[in-house]
């Protein structure tokens, strides 16, 4: 098991050069250590919990400044991981950080684990395993969208709810087990469906706000595909504000595909923009972009179409979007800044099932009507109640869906007379599964794989 008993340091910020970098220490010698490598510029006992300590961090040995520094202690229980936290703030040079934190390691702390500062606050319980996986989010949210949403679950609304579900799990499994051990006369009669579905409701509508929610975690993945030089590459400049692909009126410029991500309505979109695809060429190096094209559109979660609103439809046209089939796709009608080759309506049964939007990716015309529609593809148009937490996590999803199966089959037992003792089995499954998103009910394995995902230092 994990020991809570030594002192453990890292440091917490990126390894480069910055104008502050910070090391922190955790665990029961953390102040001692910190009297021993930080001399204060005063002559005031130094280590006031939560005032900053100015001074040097000297090397005890040699007696020779390390760097000018800012010190905090924070002492058990009000820290970050409910135990006597030093956080030092050093200049954010690499030599210096490593040489202070060699100084911590030297005089017995060990060097910290992927997340175990963050597991440290989850075994003290500061906070529970589902808030524990929200720090980890926050760090690596790539929309303020997704920002939101993982700070409403490291401020406890989700576990909340999810707490309150397993809670009303529990009250019927207790029930149940009585059952079991008492005879009829001994208790109460208790209505068993009546909660349980209700139990049900609760965990659809979690369930219902999962995808939404995974995709401001996630993103998605849009493949911009197309002719040769009908504006993909203008297009995805338009999207990203900037000049990220280059643009020709030479057709096949782009011979390979290109990622990048842009922030659609809170939506971290991932942007590929493909080569230009046609059946026939005879140049080898467009025969592998235009395969490349094809086997992004094949992994992409929705197709960005793109034709040249100002040239009739040609059979590349048609080929690619029989390569799109049924593949969620937006139909965007490029370079509506000259006159159209199309009647009204003209284009209805091109690529049945898409919104059609007309844009000019050179004008910069139309493209917060694309983000729009993209925005409504993404999220199928669902709305979510302000009071209800998204479910960002494909584990969290994962075990909310298994416990509302074996809640239902639960109340499929009840209904067809089945005894307590089998009823609870799946009352006792649903009760774990939900225990396993806030940490009730976790192994070792578990928490090893979630917090090796985390940086050192957090």
């Amino acid at each position: 098991m994990y020991s809570l008993d030594d002192t453990i340091a890292a440091i917490a910020t990126s390894i480069g050069q910055s104008g502050i970098g910070i090391i922190k220490l955790s665990g029961p010698e953390a102040l001692a250590i910190a009297r021993q490598i930080f001399r204060p510029a005063t002559g005031n006992p130094p280590f006031k919990p939560y005032r900053l300590h100015y001074g040097h961090i000297i090397d005890p040995a040699a007696q020779i400044i390390i760097d000018e520094a800012l010190v905090v202690f924070m002492p058990k229980p009000h820290s970050y991981t409910c135990q006597d936290v030093i956080e030092i703030q050093a200049h954010g040079g690499p030599v210096s950080l490593r040489r202070i934190l060699q100084l911590a390691l030297s005089l017995g702390a060990r060097l910290a684990e992927a997340g175990e500062m963050t597991l440290r606050a989850f075994l003290n319980g500061r906070i529970d395993l589902a808030q524990a996986e929200a720090v980890l989010d926050v760090i690596e949210a790539k929309t303020e969208a997704a920002l939101r949403v993982a700070n409403e679950q490291l401020g406890g609304t989700l576990s909340a709810q999810i707490s309150g579900v397993r809670a009303a799990l529990l009250d019927t499994l207790a029930f149940l087990e009585a059952s079991i051990d008492f005879v009829e006369d001994e208790i109460p009669v208790q209505d068993v469906v009546g909660p349980l579905e209700k139990v049900m409701v609760q965990l659809a509508g979690l369930l219902k706000s999962a995808d939404q929610g995974l995709i401001y975690r996630q993103g998605i993945k849009a493949a911009i595909v197309g002719r040769p030089n009908v504006g993909k590459s203008s297009l995805l400049n338009a999207l990203l504000r900037g000049n990220r692909a280059i643009v020709t009126d030479i057709p096949g410029t782009t011979r390979d595909t290109l990622e990048e991500t842009a922030n659609v309505g809170g939506i971290p979109l991932v942007l590929v923009d493909t080569a230009g695809i046609r059946t026939e060429t005879a140049d080898e190096v467009e025969r592998i972009g235009v395969e490349r094209s094809q086997a992004a559109l094949a992994r992409a979660d929705i197709a960005l179409m793109v034709i040249d609103g100002s040239q009739p439809l040609e059979s590349g046209d048609w080929e690619i979007a029989r390569l799109i089939g049924r593949k969620p796709a937006v139909l965007i009608v490029n370079k509506n800044d000259l006159p159209s080759a199309h009647q009204p309506n003209g284009l209805a049964d091109f690529l049945p099932g898409a919104n059609q939007v007309d844009i000019s990716a050179l004008a910069q015309r139309g493209i917060d009507l694309l983000e729009g529609e993209i925005v409504r593809l993404a999220l199928g148009g669902q709305v979510t109640l302000a009071d209800t937490p998204l479910v960002s996590n494909p584990r969290h999803k994962a075990l909310l869906q298994r416990a509302l199966e074996q809640t239902q089959a639960a109340i499929r037992a009840q209904q067809e007379g089945l005894s307590p003792d089998l009823v609870s089995i799946d009352v006792r499954e649903a009760v774990e599964a939900l225990g396993s998103i806030t940490g009730e009910t976790v192994t070792e394995d578990l928490l090893n794989t979630i917090f090796s995902k985390f940086c050192i230092g957090k």
